[in-house]
């Protein structure tokens, strides 16, 4: 008798699980989904009863490189990260045998086929688009595994060597293509400028000699400066003549 009553208390000792508080425990009834386990000490008896733990955090998984062709034909390399987190363990362990080797694997080939719908241009510069895309599909396509695909981050963009060096010419040229187009404007703008000074001048009396005074004395301050006056040569020989 002694030992039976023993005996019993080992088997309830045994049967006592803890579920933690980031957790959920799906129970099994002689094979068959049974209920849900909610955290704290619950009780599964050995033989007729088993059970999986289920985390219900959010979990990062590192997608790996990819090889991907652009829209237009460019070869590239992709990564990114990925976190999503269970919101039905239920479905997580019953409706897919290794729920985190199949999102890595989802990740991977919607990766792939996202990169190859956008030109190269498109990649680089709206990588956020592309990301909240790609999480999108992810998203819909786990759903029957009880998964939310929280957020996407493309980490890195690899093109190759001669694609660097085609991008790198291009954004020169296009540098010197803005500075000749500021170099223009500005040119005009003095032009602009000059041709009111002129009409300015022009218009009013006195004001263009006025403006010459002004010119010799600014160039007279330096006395490095030499100031050479053009004379008509036949105001020099009307001179000649009132000397003889």
């Amino acid at each position: 008798m002694e030992f039976i009553i023993f005996l019993l208390i080992i088997i309830l000792i045994s049967s006592v699980k803890q579920i933690n508080q980031y957790e959920t425990g799906v129970k099994f009834t002689l094979g068959k989904f049974s209920g849900i386990m909610n955290p704290g000490w619950r009780l599964v008896f050995p033989v007729i009863q088993f059970y999986k733990k289920v985390d219900m955090r959010t979990k990062a998984v590192d997608v790996p490189d990819q090889e991907a062709i652009t829209k237009d034909n460019i070869s590239v390399r992709v990564n990114a990260v990925i976190y999503y987190k269970i919101y039905s363990a239920d479905k997580a362990i019953l409706n897919v045998e290794n729920y985190y080797y199949a999102i890595s694997q989802l990740a991977q080939t919607t990766m792939r086929n996202a990169v190859g719908q956008v030109e190269l241009d498109d990649l680089l510069t709206q990588r956020e688009k592309v990301s909240e895309d790609i999480r999108k599909i992810i998203d819909q396509l786990s759903d029957p595994w009880g998964i939310t695909v929280e957020n996407l981050e493309l980490k890195d963009i690899t093109l190759p060597e001669e694609m660097k060096r085609v991008i790198g010419k291009q954004a020169e040229a296009e540098r010197e293509k803005r500075a000749v187009i500021i170099k223009a404007e500005g040119e005009v703008a003095a032009a602009n400028n000059m041709a009111q000074a002129a009409k300015v001048l022009a218009g009013s009396d006195g004001a263009l000699h006025l403006r010459t005074l002004q010119s010799i004395n600014d160039i007279s301050s330096d006395q490095s400066n030499t100031i050479v006056f053009a004379v008509p040569l036949e105001v020099l020989r009307a001179l000649e003549r009132f000397g003889k």
